[in-house]
């Protein structure tokens, strides 16, 4: 090869690496958004008890241990040096936003609450908007009857009155049959 020629394919190189680099600058937008839709799946991390603003306004001050639990669930963190003490942590975290993090506790003496403490909680229609983020012009639907409704429901005269229809009550077993077949 002479050196004319080299020279010759040593600039075409180099052109067409310019090229190829100036196109990337072009691409680059394009380049982001194509990668973009190629990252995996991250799923929602949802984790601990929800407690809302409607289950802590239930609380009243003398209610049994069981009254508590029937009302906030299952406390998510209970210690032994501190057996008067339920805590209810909740964590919520989602793809491309901060996470959420709430944390709340309730205190018994003996078997009676006593007070309870921690952070302000949504209601569960605030909390509700927050995880759907698909419709944000939806509105929650009342869920409660008010007595003009109920008052209207029951002027109709083609309405039919609800009639119960009292369950099929089978005798309770005294005793079940075994879970294993006996051995032979």
């Amino acid at each position: 090869m002479s050196a004319i020629s080299f020279r010759r394919t040593c600039l075409g190189v180099t052109a067409v690496a310019c090229a190829v680099l100036a196109g990337c600058g072009s691409l680059d937008g394009m380049t982001r958004n194509f990668a973009g839709s190629l990252a995996p799946y991250k799923v929602e991390v949802v984790q601990g008890n929800f407690v809302s603003k409607e289950q802590v306004d239930a609380l009243k001050p003398g209610m049994t241990r069981l009254q508590v639990r029937d009302i906030l669930g299952t406390p998510l963190l209970t210690s032994v040096f501190h057996a008067d003490r339920w805590d209810y942590v909740f964590t919520l975290k989602r793809p491309g936003a901060e996470s959420q993090l709430r944390k709340f506790a309730v205190f018994f003496k003996g078997d009676a609450l006593e007070r309870s403490e921690g952070d302000a909680m949504p209601s569960e229609a605030e909390f509700v908007a927050r995880l759907d983020s698909r419709r944000k012009t939806a509105k929650v639907p009342v869920l409660e009857a008010s007595e003009e409704s109920l008052k209207a429901f029951a002027a109709k005269p083609d309405a039919e009155p609800a009639t119960v229809v009292p369950a099929a009550t089978a005798p309770v077993p005294v005793t079940y049959p075994p879970l294993e077949a006996p051995a032979r």
